[in-house]
C-alpha cells in the first residue's frame, strides 16, 4: 500500500467527516449510552478489523471508544485505513 501525500490524505479526510489527523494516524473518539455499548461496538470493530486484516489501537474509557489508525508497514496513512474508518462508522450506528 502506497502512503498517501497530503493533499490526498486532506480529500480522503472529507470522506470520514468525524474523523481527525494526529501525525501519521486518523483518530475517532466515540460515545455510547454506556459501557456495555461501547464493548458491542469494540467487538464489532474487532470483527470488522478481523475481515479487512488491518487493526486499530483501540482505547476504551466506560462509554468512550477511540480508535486510531494508521498503516506502519507503509510509514503512514494509506488508502486502507480511510476504508476501514468508513467501516468503523458503519459499524457504530
Amino acid at each position: 500500500m502506497t502512503k498517501l501525500k497530503p493533499a490526498e490524505i486532506k480529500r480522503a479526510l472529507r470522506s470520514v467527516r468525524h474523523w481527525t489527523k494526529r501525525g501519521r494516524a486518523i483518530t475517532r473518539t466515540y460515545t455510547f449510552k454506556d459501557f456495555v455499548a461501547a464493548m458491542k461496538f469494540v467487538n464489532a470493530a474487532a470483527r470488522v478489523a478481523e475481515r479487512a486484516w488491518h487493526h486499530p489501537d483501540i482505547d476504551i474509557r466506560w462509554n468512550q471508544v477511540t480508535l486510531t489508525l494508521s498503516t506502519h508497514d507503509a510509514g503512514g496513512l494509506t488508502e486502507k485505513d480511510f476504508a476501514l474508518a468508513a467501516k468503523f462508522d458503519a459499524a457504530a450506528k
